[in-house]
Order: structure tokens, then sequence, then C-alpha cells
């Protein structure tokens, strides 16, 4: 039992460390990209569309890697996540051309796709309280998002754009070496089901909430893309003249409006355990809406304002989406499952890369992109509104851990 507990623990423990690590490095692009334009001397459209290749396979990748995760190994897949994409955050610190550009950054996004769908299974199978446990899990997430732009801007501004690539890299690399070892050791053991199992739904609410789930998360993924991927651009372009032209400054500005999110993630993760999950879904993709709408004509401090809002109300939906989803899927196809996720909502992230690249080189301003991702809050709370009715989980007999094979 200490062993299974021990267990336990480390699979939560490093499933929260590769939240963090994988939204660094994944989102150290979108501000390092604000210092290539002046290295490279090439425009800005054209440099963040560097990063589509690398976006999609986030999304793509995701499927194979909750299926491997299925069946092969969850806690072997998270240490070939770690190596795979601290490998390509390397590579991508060494690339001297747009083209070495767009591979190492392609290599960095499919090693960034294993997470979602195996991390997150990994972690639900290991935790008692669900809810509480993917508070934490989108703590650390969060986290992650906030600090990406300030560790890229500042190592920027220390020792050059490589060096944001090459330092968490290396780290990422070293989480990965020590998640093997503890595997070889036999310290961390894959589990055939949930600690704390529950009830399997009904056929047609199963299915019922897929289709509901699959619009709302595609939504979701083209909103939090979006934003993410504009963030640093639209300070700059609006705040620029307040923050001095410094990456460090969009950067830090960036990391505030998402540091925001850190508490009312694990606020999030407490509501799911206590209330309804669609109640809580809906409200907060309603809130998004007036926000967004915001955000599109704002400017100055009431712009960081909204921003800040928009962030902690998506974050705060995000333990209730993962149970919803985790509740409507068997256990033994939930890699697979939170993998048909991401495909739909990091699959987004090209389109949104696209989107940005495009309302900017037609516009100029980024107001019409907001208006977009405003109508598409609404779509998604409409949507939200079909779930089935929330209803209580009977407790069932929980299994045993097995070793890693």
């Amino acid at each position: 039992m200490l062993m299974t507990d021990l267990s336990a623990r480390l699979s939560v423990g490093f499933s929260w460390i590769g939240h963090t690590m994988m939204h660094i490095v994944a989102a150290l692009y979108l501000t390092v990209v604000l210092a290539l334009e002046r290295e490279w001397s090439l425009p800005y459209d054209d440099l963040i569309r560097l990063w589509t290749l690398g976006a999609l396979l986030i999304g793509l990748g995701a499927p194979l890697a909750g299926w491997l995760g299925d069946r092969w190994s969850e806690s072997r897949m998270m240490a070939v996540f770690f190596l795979i994409t601290g490998g390509g955050s390397v590579a991508t610190g060494l690339a001297e051309t747009p083209a070495q550009m767009t591979a190492a950054l392609a290599v960095l996004g499919l090693g960034a796709s294993i997470y979602h769908p195996v991390g997150m299974a990994w972690m639900v199978k290991n935790a008692v309280n669900r809810g509480k446990a993917l508070g934490y899990l989108g703590l650390f997430g969060t986290i992650g998002i906030a600090v990406a732009a300030v560790v890229a801007g500042g190592l920027t501004e220390l020792w050059g754009w490589r060096s944001a690539f090459l330092i968490p890299g290396v780290v990422c690399v070293l989480f990965g070496v020590a998640l093997a070892a503890l595997i070889g050791f036999g310290l961390v053991q894959d589990r055939r089901g949930d600690l704390k199992p529950q009830a399997k739904p009904s056929r047609g609410d199963a299915m019922r909430a897929f289709l509901v789930l699959s619009v709302t998360m595609i939504c979701a993924g083209l909103m939090f893309n979006g934003m993410q991927v504009v963030l640093p651009k639209l300070f700059e372009t609006r705040l620029g003249a307040m923050l001095g032209g410094s990456t460090l400054g969009v950067g830090g500005l960036v990391t505030l409006v998402y540091l925001l999110a850190a508490v009312p993630q694990l606020i999030g993760g407490h509501l799911a355990d206590k209330y309804p999950l669609k109640r809580i879904y809906a409200i907060c993709l309603i809130l998004q809406v007036p926000m967004m709408a915001c955000m599109a004509v704002l400017g100055g401090l009431p712009l960081v304002v909204a921003a800040g809002a928009v962030v902690m109300a998506s974050q705060v939906q995000i333990p209730a989406e993962n149970l919803l989803l985790a509740r409507y899927t068997p256990d033994k196809h939930r890699g697979l499952a939170f993998g048909a996720k991401f495909i739909l909502s990091f699959g987004a992230g090209p389109v949104a890369v696209q989107m940005v690249a495009g309302f900017y080189e037609r516009f100029g301003e980024f107001q019409a992109l907001y208006l977009t991702l405003t109508a598409l809050a609404l779509l998604a709370f409409l949507a939200a509104l079909l779930l089935p009715a929330d209803r209580k989980d009977e407790p069932v007999a929980a299994p045993v851990p097995v070793p890693a094979e």
C-alpha cells in the first residue's frame, strides 16, 4: 500500500510539473518572435506562421499519444513527452534559418502533443479528489502559460533569443531522465483503472456529451489559442509606448495577465467537486462574451483588466470540462478521449495562428479578431446548454496498480 501511495503521489506530481513545462516550452516562440523580427529582419506575420506546423502537431499527435498511453504505458509516455519536447526546444534554439526553425518547432509540437491526452488521463487515474487535483493541475498549467512570456522575454534580454529555448529545453529533458529512472526502479507504476472509480453513464448520455463537448472544445480551442498567440503583439501594439518597447516588458505584462488565473484555477477545481459541472461550464463560457468584446476596442489598463477577466473565466472552466469528459468516457479509453479533445482544441492552434496573421496582415490591428472570438464564446455557451443533466456519481470498487511493462 505504501508503494501504491508513493507511485500515485509521484504520478500526480509529475503530471503537474509536466503541465507547467509543456505550456512554458510551447509558448516560448510567441514572445521570442518579437525579437526575431529585429534579428532576422522579417515581418511578424511571416515569422508567426513558422509556428503553424508545430501548433498543428500539438493537436494531430494527441490521439496517437493517448492511444499509446492506454495501450502501452502512461508513465513511459510521459517520460517520452519530457524528452522529445525538451529536445525540440533545444533544436529550436540552435536553428539558423526559417526552415530549420519550422522543423525544430514541429518536433517541439509533436512532443508537446503527448502531455494533455496522457498526462491528464494519468493524473485522473491516480487522484482521489479529482476536482481538487485538476484545479492544481490547472494552476501548474497557468503558471507555465504565465511565466513562459517572462522567461522568454527575460532570457532574450539577458543572453539572446537562443537561450530562451536552450535553457528550458535542457530542464525539460532532465525531468524526463528523472521520471525514466523512477520507472526503472519501480517507484512509479501504471494503474489499470481509477484510484476512485465512477459509475458508467448511459450510452445516449455519453454520445450526447461527446457531440456537445466537441463543439464547445473547438470554440474554446480557437479562443484560447487566439488569445495566447495574439496577446504579446496586442500589448506591444496598444501599450508599446507605456512599456518602452521592451520585449521583457511585454512578456512581463502577459505573465501578469495569466497569473491572475492561478487562484481561480484552484477555485474552479473546488467548485467542480462541489457543484453541477454543467452549470459551472456554461457560466464560465457566457462570462467571456462581454470581456472578449471589450478587448476588441479597449486600450491601456482597461485592456489588461479585460484580458485578465477572459483568462480567469477560461481557466476556471477547465476542471469542469475535463471532469465532464472523464465522466462520460470509460477509463480504459480515457487517454484516447483526451487525445480527441486536444486534436479539437489544440488542433485549432494552427487555425488560430492563421487567423491572427490574416487579421493583422489585412487590418494591422485585432478588433475584427476579437469580435470573431466573441461570437465563438457565445456559440460555445449555447452548445453547453445542451449537455446532459448533472447526476451524482455512485462509488464502485477500486482497482490496484501494476508495474509499467
